[in-house]
């Protein structure tokens, strides 16, 4: 059995629950050296809410590194209205969420959302855009805020390391998957594509059992009706004989143990 990482949202959390792959997507992505990232802690995808009226955000994988710095990693299937809004809704708590009443703006740490999506957002051809704050003559203010958007839908130049994730995001088959695995030598997919065969594995044989089970089940029932059957028409055979013989309706359930007025329904139809 199939199972897509895209579509899949208990899949996505089990390949990137793994922390390899984790930190291999995290370097591949955003650049950042896969020997520096020592750990990278999944932590709560819900972000607290200051007040009460103020919107609850719900991130599909938020991450932290080992220099705190926070992700966020989201699969998105279908367009949404205001995307771009939402995403940095997403940004700009993610990025003042651990800082308490009273403490030092030093706190706050680097915060980087990649978002893969399944639609086309972007215009032109480039399939992994990244934004920084800079003023318009591209001189960068920070890198503490960071977006990244990944666009599984157009066409790949096979020029960053990215491309082998966007081919494993989109696999539909198992032949596509084990293509992934045969073109790329990156551990991190290696991995997660293992993560995924072992699922689909997994898959079938749960369907297998369950299918099994289902059949037992229906066997069962099967059996039971048939004996169910054959035992009342034992007994209607014997409600036949002695009521022909002569017996009353009251001795005849008393011997079979049965309701009379339905022995007496049975006798009343006989009698016709």
């Amino acid at each position: 059995m199939f199972v897509s990482l895209k579509r899949d949202e208990f899949a996505f959390r089990e390949v990137f629950g793994v922390e390899a792959v984790r930190k291999q997507f995290i370097s591949d992505v955003t650049g950042i050296p896969l020997e520096t990232i020592h750990s990278v802690r999944i932590v709560s995808p819900i972000l607290r809410k200051r007040t009460r009226k103020q919107k609850l955000g719900i991130l599909d994988l938020a991450l932290t590194l080992n220099d705190d710095t926070r992700i966020d990693i989201e699969v998105q299937m279908r367009r949404q209205q205001f995307w771009i809004k939402r995403n940095l809704f997403y940004l700009s708590h993610l990025y003042v969420d651990e800082l308490w009443a009273g403490e030092d703006y030093d706190k706050l740490k680097k915060s980087i959302t990649i978002s893969i999506l399944d639609f086309k957002l972007l215009s032109g051809q480039k399939y992994h855009s990244v934004y920084t704050l800079r003023d318009r003559d591209g001189k960068e203010l920070t890198d503490l805020l960071e977006v990244h958007i990944i666009e599984l839908g157009k066409e790949l130049t096979e020029e960053s390391p990215v491309d082998g994730w966007i081919r494993l995001f989109n696999a539909e088959t198992k032949e596509e998957l084990a293509m992934v695995k045969k073109l790329n030598r990156n551990a991190g997919i290696a991995k997660a594509v293992e993560v995924l065969e072992k699922l689909g594995i997994e898959r079938s044989l749960s369907w297998y059992w369950v299918q099994s089970q289902k059949a037992r089940r229906d066997r069962a029932a099967e059996d039971a009706y048939v004996r169910a059957e054959g035992k009342a028409e034992e007994r209607l055979a014997l409600i036949r004989s002695w009521y022909r013989k002569g017996r009353s309706v009251p001795e005849i359930a008393e011997l079979l143990d049965e309701d009379v007025g339905m022995v007496q329904a049975i006798c009343d139809r006989l009698s016709r």
